[in-house]
């Protein structure tokens, strides 16, 4: 299914004789055949075609620009236009954005769009606007759930993790997390990850498994332990001041195709999970179910709920437990 939407990612022959009135960057970190990528792609085209070519996005994907936070900042400086900061990466200048992405708060989908396409992400993207100098759109797209994998050795229960050298991205909330748990985590931008697994500056990542495939860290990690200890999406930020100069006409333009290709790529995401074990499985990473009881304990008795809520506030968390039910 990948391949034949990356076929859609190919660079299409110009079909406008002038040059766009606006030309805007939009960087990512995601590989050219993840569905991110794929989407994004074909949603810049239709934003060309229905602008008549007065608007286009130039894509940068595969960290050609920099890391996760390198491309927040530049996004927010104006140095590019658009970038795709997961939540906790957002965090890491505003923390209420976290608030997506703690340890085991959603059970499943069923909860997670519910809140964050109602009053939970209208609360976050407001957020965003007054504190943040960007402009979110209004859907989330899809990051999934979190699973580690592992050169070392299986993760069953939480005292697997004691003193495991893990990488997470510079996100406050999964560094936190994992030192609850009594891990030792290693915040990294992506594009560094693959090269600390392979000279064991770290032993363990954690990502989602389309992630995980398209990344291919499968040739440098053993195992993978299902833990779902973690669910973030991306949002489309773009720099408020390029935003606010935009026509209205083209920032309707920008944001129906942008929000509607979040749709699709949420599909893309959803349910593939088992057939990419298999297909991982078939190259040798070892797979195993985590008893994740003994995560949520560790984190509920060493106060990481606790601290997030204050973090975050009480009217946030309240939104968080209308949706996802009571934490910690």
């Amino acid at each position: 299914m990948i391949a034949g939407m990356a076929a859609l990612a190919a660079p299409a022959l110009p079909r406008f004789a002038k040059a766009a009135e606006y030309s805007w960057k939009f960087a990512h970190t995601s590989v050219t055949t993840y569905p991110l990528h794929v989407r994004l792609a074909a949603a810049a085209e239709k934003i060309k075609q229905e602008s008549n070519g007065r608007m286009e996005l130039l894509i940068f994907p595969d960290s050609q620009l920099g890391g996760d936070n390198d491309l927040m900042s530049q996004a927010r400086s104006g140095a590019i236009e658009f970038a795709q900061p997961t939540g906790q990466i957002l965090a890491s200048i505003l923390p209420v954005t976290a608030i997506s992405a703690l340890g085991f708060a959603w059970s499943g989908y069923d909860k997670i769009w519910p809140a964050m396409d109602g009053d939970l992400g209208k609360y976050v993207r407001s957020q965003i606007v007054a504190k943040a100098g960007l402009m979110p759109m209004e859907h989330m797209w899809d990051l999934g759930f979190r699973q580690v994998t592992t050169s070392t050795k299986p993760i069953r229960t939480a005292d697997d993790l004691v003193g495991l050298k893990i990488r997470t991205p510079v996100a406050p909330s999964l560094v936190t997390l994992f030192k609850t748990l009594k891990a030792a985590p290693l915040a990294l931008q992506f594009p560094e990850v693959y090269s600390a697994l392979q000279t064991h500056i770290a032993d363990a990542e954690e990502n989602p498994l389309p992630l995980i495939r398209a990344s291919k860290f499968y040739e440098v990690q053993k195992y993978c332990s299902l833990t779902n200890h973690v669910w973030d999406g991306h949002w489309f930020c773009c720099n408020a001041a390029a935003w606010a100069g935009l026509p209205s006409s083209l920032q309707g333009i920008v944001a129906k195709n942008l929000n509607d290709a979040a749709l699709l790529e949420r599909a893309d995401i959803a349910g593939g999970d088992k057939a990419i074990q298999a297909e991982m499985e078939g190259k040798g990473l070892v797979f195993n179910v985590a008893e994740t009881q003994s995560f949520r304990d560790g984190l509920k008795n060493g106060g990481f709920y606790r601290e997030w809520r204050a973090k975050l506030g009480e009217a946030p968390w309240a939104l968080l437990e209308k949706y996802a039910g009571p934490l910690g």
